[in-house]
């Protein structure tokens, strides 16, 4: 999965399960963004509903 940052950068989400499950522990309360940010390799997400959503969708999309 490839999203952008806060600046607009795109950045290549190598293991999207690793991912997901370090937002909902350390990014959300009672499973909802709490719109702290996200430092991975130099890039910065803030995290929101919308990039919630945007990762769960590529997951139940990209089931095998």
């Amino acid at each position: 999965m490839i999203i952008k940052d806060n600046n607009e950068n795109k950045y290549f989400i190598e293991d999207i399960n690793k991912f997901k499950h370090h937002l909902y522990c350390f990014h959300t309360f009672n499973g909802k963004a709490n719109f702290s940010v996200h430092e991975e390799n130099g890039y910065c997400f803030t995290v929101t509903t919308k990039l919630l959503d945007e990762v769960n969708k590529f997951i139940k999309n990209n089931k095998k």
